[in-house]
């Protein structure tokens, strides 16, 4: 009659080992809308993101990409994620596994006397397994398979911003050399209308106040050079933290000719936001962040039922005393044990609201991602579009402004314009410059974004193994 108790109650244990609590849904739908309202960029040809800066024809810019990325705080915190996350998946997958231990033992002396000097030798095998009833175990090596996939694709994300970053700078410091050069001609071009302007003060054609505002103006043009160049000289030391490469030698090769690319080729733009989620590392790791928290919810609810554990033991040994030898093995399997949750003052409970609230948490985190991912690939359509609408414009308008300029200049030294006309000319063409010169950083940096917003090159199937 009890071994037919017994054999009942395993056989329930065993139908209920078939049994798995529930989870919240580990995939939940993404908020996108149907189409791109920002214009697509047109014309050249269709591009591999991942091999996107080459079209530069810039040698530095790549080497300083690549000593970014091998610099980067960010890349080796993302590394050491994923071997983190990668010993978590095996240390869960073990737990779904028997465990086995092996013991030994050697022991000699004269514990009972008058009996002779003995030598003990003994060895155990040990075996113990947790038999995964209701898939708390199960779930939480899904939870750690999730977020190392998810860690995975945080490393990729953070080589793609740190390129992007490293490009934004790079250009920035180029721009920054073009504003230069800008400043540069207005100040010399102030410096000899000074010059002149005070020749004829002292033949006594001119107020000395006109020469003493022409020498402001120049003045007012040197200042504006020196602190330009301290603004590049800023941007080199920013490009010198953030690649590691010695500031003598970056120099050395900023002095390379630089020319900015007149076309870019097309990225490749989903054909609808919903595709986007493919290429964005980001959004897929904030997709496998709601399927881990999904599974442990599973794994908290789990830990609410009976736990079920069997062991084993194997031994071996013998005995030497007296010059006679004795040996000897036992075997047992057992106990197997069956725990029961009946009170813990809702410590399990607790556990289940409070993953429940995490995995809540996952789902607005990943929604939200969605969202930015959608809003990013838009803004930088829009900044394309609107940079490539004002180029001829505001190129016209520097062209015009230019030859203002110079006539009112001619007709300054003719004596037929004052110092108050020219220099109203001279700000109006240099404020025209200078934005022309933005329009075209802001042009870079929105393609820039665009590379960023479509995710840099990566496809899902890519892991850990396209490491370099």
């Amino acid at each position: 009659m009890k071994l037919s108790r017994l054999a009942a109650l395993l056989a329930g244990v065993l139908w209920l080992a078939g049994c798995s609590v529930t989870r919240p849904p580990a995939e939940v739908a993404a908020p996108t809308p149907p189409q791109w309202y920002a214009p697509l960029p047109h014309g050249g040809k269709m591009a591999d993101l991942r091999q996107w800066w080459l079209q530069f024809s810039d040698s530095l810019l790549v080497e300083l990409i690549d000593a970014a990325e091998a610099a980067s705080p960010t890349v080796a915190s993302a590394g050491a994620r994923i071997a983190e996350a990668r010993a978590n998946r095996t240390r869960a997958n073990a737990s779904l596994l028997p465990t086995l231990d092996d013991t030994l033992s050697v022991s000699r002396g004269n514990t009972t006397p008058p009996l002779p000097t003995s030598t003990v030798l003994q060895n155990s095998l040990q075996a113990s397994w947790e038999i995964d009833l209701f898939g708390g175990n199960r779930a939480t090596l899904d939870a750690s398979s999730a977020r190392l996939a998810g860690s995975e694709a945080g490393w990729h994300d953070a080589r793609v911003s740190v390129a992007a970053e490293t490009a934004t700078s790079y250009l920035d410091l180029r721009t920054c050399e073009r504003l230069m050069v800008v400043t540069r001609n207005d100040a010399s071009s102030r410096a000899e209308t000074a010059r002149l302007t005070q020749l004829s003060a002292d033949a006594g054609f001119t107020a000395p106040a006109v020469a003493a505002q022409a020498r402001a103006s120049a003045s007012e043009g040197s200042a504006r050079n020196t602190q330009q160049i301290a603004r590049c000289d800023v941007d080199v030391k920013a490009l010198v933290a953030l690649t590691g490469i010695e500031e003598p030698r970056l120099r050395a090769r900023l002095q390379e000719a630089w020319r900015e690319p007149a076309q870019f080729a097309l990225p490749a733009v989903p054909s609808v936001p919903a595709a986007l989620l493919e290429q964005r590392p980001d959004v897929y790791q904030a997709e496998t962040a709601v399927a881990a928290a999904s599974a442990d919810v599973g794994s908290a609810r789990a830990a609410q039922y009976p736990r079920l554990s069997l062991s084993g033991q194997l031994n071996a040994g013998f005995i030497r005393a007296g010059g006679d030898t004795a040996s000897a093995r036992t075997w047992s399997i057992g106990p197997l044990a069956l725990s029961l949750p009946l009170f813990d003052a809702g410590r399990r409970a607790a556990g289940v609201d409070e993953a429940q609230g995490r995995y809540q948490e996952a789902v607005a985190l990943y929604t939200a991602k969605v969202r930015q991912a959608v809003r990013e690939v838009e803004e930088a359509l829009v900044n394309l579009q609107s940079a490539a609408a004002r180029n001829d414009d505001q190129r016209n308008a520097v062209a015009g402004y230019q030859a203002s300029f110079i006539a009112t200049e001619s007709r300054y030294r003719s004596g037929l314009a004052s110092l108050i006309e020219l220099e109203d000319q001279r700000r109006t063409l240099l404020a025209s410059q200078i934005s022309l010169v933005g329009l075209e950083q802001e042009r870079l940096a929105a393609w820039i974004a665009l590379y960023r917003a479509l995710g840099g090159g990566w496809q899902r199937e890519q892991g850990v193994a396209s490491q370099p």
